[in-house]
């Protein structure tokens, strides 16, 4: 169904529908239901729900300060996002794993074949984040955003039966790449769209609006900054406007990621890997 349904036609009007306001007086009873029914925890909503305009208001909520606290142990890597564990290993032979023997690009998926040689090896880990979930995507490391990529593509579902029933459909969907440096070398984070989820917005950069009309282009765009951009651990990077998938990819050699068996939950903030430094190197 969903090869011949129009997917940017109905993630357009999902998102429409989701940017219009709600009357002050039905927030609570409509945004309550909405919770109720996709099983998403209030409780952690920085604001209370007649404070929130509309559902994209409420869809991209931040927290409490204290519902994702930041694991700041040294030397430790961090989810960049709520969700679940899709697959994680080493990037080999070019190829990442997207479930159950079908592979990707991850030249395609980064669309900079530079950055995907510098990655060759190194660990990943996809995230997807279901309605429930919380939609903002972190920076897994501290470090300098050095750059972006905003890659035009369709919006299948990412289900896990999308997941399993698409073949690449990683690097066929549209997705915006966060480049990093830090000192266990390159990171990229992608953010990949999905059906619903035709808008993905930077936080380090107010430019980034991949909705807008000079995004809806047939051809990748690229940013490098003159002047990187400081990023902490756990510092913002970007917002889905409806749920979508994550994956992060390290320089080889720098990171071991924990044991991460596919279906785990995520949240957050939560420590996923320890950096691996040269010898005599601290990770204070």
């Amino acid at each position: 169904m969903w090869r011949i349904v129009p997917k940017r036609a109905l993630s357009g009007a999902i998102g429409w529908g989701g940017m219009r306001g709600i009357p002050a007086p039905l927030r609570p009873a409509m945004l309550s239901r909405f919770a109720a029914i996709y099983g998403i925890d209030v409780s952690e909503a920085e604001k209370p729900l007649a404070e929130y305009a509309g559902f994209d208001d409420f869809f991209t909520r931040r927290l409490r300060a204290d519902a994702r606290p930041i694991d700041r142990s040294p030397g430790r890597v961090v989810s960049c996002a709520d969700g679940t564990v899709v697959e994680s290993g080493l990037v080999t032979d070019g190829k990442l794993l997207q479930a159950k023997g079908v592979l990707f690009s991850l030249a395609e998926l980064l669309a900079d074949a530079d950055a995907a040689r510098e990655l060759e090896g190194g660990p990943y880990l996809i995230t997807y984040l279901s309605p429930k979930d919380y939609h903002r995507v972190h920076s897994p490391v501290e470090g300098r955003v050095i750059g972006w990529h905003h890659v035009p593509g369709t919006l299948f579902t990412v289900s896990a039966k999308g997941v399993e029933r698409v073949p690449g459909l990683f690097v066929r969907n549209e997705r915006f790449v966060t480049l990093i440096e830090s000192e266990v070398g390159l990171a990229a984070v992608v953010m990949v769209a999905a059906v619903g989820v035709g808008h993905i917005t930077a936080s380090y950069d107010d430019e980034v609006a991949t909705h807008a009309a000079r995004f809806q282009r047939a051809a990748v765009r690229h940013r490098r900054y003159d002047v990187p951009r400081p990023i902490e651990r756990g510092g913002e990077l970007g917002i889905f406007h409806l749920g979508s998938t994550t994956i992060v990819v390290f320089t080889p050699g720098r990171v071991t990621l924990d044991p991460l068996a596919p279906g785990g939950s995520l949240k957050m903030g939560a420590g996923v890997g320890r950096f691996v430094l040269p010898r005599g190197a601290s990770q204070d």
